[in-house]
């Protein structure tokens, strides 16, 4: 994709999107299109690491009684005008490289899992791509989350 093409749809509230996603480790680039719109995802090697030890939404973060984190993914996500990978945008940028291989990321959990508790998240490990799945209020130094932003 030319440079020229991706230019023109950078808004300010689209550049401060990636300016966060920048600023918090996630280092994104265009893995490509869908749908007439140019993907912006974090390609760190790594789940970003200022987005790391979140609980995966704001219900879970109410429920927590002690110990909790300092946010979720999914608030988070939005303070930054951006989203969580789905598993199968997750399973594309693994088609690019390797990507958490010593850490996790949360992604976007249906709504019938989200319903009794839990929450998914994917990572790499032996060479393949696994999705769990684990309660929403957990959080773990090495799990964030990656971000994706249609342009």
């Amino acid at each position: 994709m030319a440079w020229d093409e991706v230019k023109v749809r950078l808004t300010s509230g689209r550049l401060r999107s990636l300016s966060e996603m920048e600023r918090t480790g996630g280092e994104p680039d265009v893995i490509g299109l869908e749908d007439g719109k140019v993907l912006f995802v974090d390609c760190s090697a790594q789940s970003p690491a200022g987005r790391r030890s979140l609980c995966y939404d704001d219900a879970a973060l109410e429920a927590r009684k002690e110990h909790k984190p300092r946010g979720s993914a999914l608030h988070m996500a939005k303070a930054m005008g951006t989203e969580l990978l789905g598993e199968d945008e997750y399973r594309r940028l693994q088609t690019l490289g390797e990507f958490d291989t010593t850490t996790s990321s949360w992604i976007m959990t249906p709504p019938g899992i989200r319903k009794r508790g839990g929450a998914l998240f994917c990572d790499r490990r032996y060479g393949a791509v696994f999705t769990y799945h684990n309660g929403a209020e957990s959080y773990y130094a090495a799990r964030g989350f990656r971000a994706l932003l249609r342009v």
